[in-house]
């Protein structure tokens, strides 16, 4: 393909990282079950120490048994504007229980839910125990 466009990205210093991942609520979380992959819009909340997700658990969730069985997870963050950017954020995913669902409500849009009775569905929320956080954008 000798006609396609291309942009040249840089990569991110810590600081940048930080504050996109700040600014942002939403990003898509990727999982695997051995060869298997399983990727879900999710929201989030990185209050610059812990990055937390919140996801909406039911008994037959496929998200859940593939985050049973995922070793490292990686949360895409991204927008496409000018500057483009990306970020992801790399690592192992551990339940939290601190979480109420007064915290829930207010640290995190409401719970959107596909095809299941709400009554079915549980709000649990997990901390992406960042091992690797990397980024590019455009100038």
């Amino acid at each position: 393909m000798k006609h396609v466009e291309y942009v040249h990205t840089f990569g991110m210093e810590a600081e940048e990282l930080d504050e996109l991942l700040r600014t942002g609520s939403v990003g898509v979380l990727a999982l695997a079950d051995d060869g298997d992959a399983y990727a879900v819009p999710v929201a989030y909340d990185y209050d610059g120490e812990s990055l937390v997700v919140r996801l909406g658990a039911s008994p037959d969730s496929e998200k859940m048994a593939h985050l049973e069985s995922t070793d490292t997870a990686t949360l895409v963050v991204h927008d496409e504007g000018t500057p483009s950017w990306s970020v992801l954020a790399r690592g192992s995913l551990r339940e939290r229980d601190d979480f109420d669902d007064r915290r829930v409500n207010r640290q995190f849009s409401a719970l959107r839910v596909f095809d299941e009775e709400i009554d079915e569905v549980d709000a649990a929320v997990y901390e992406l125990e960042m091992s690797e956080v990397t980024g590019r954008r455009t100038d």
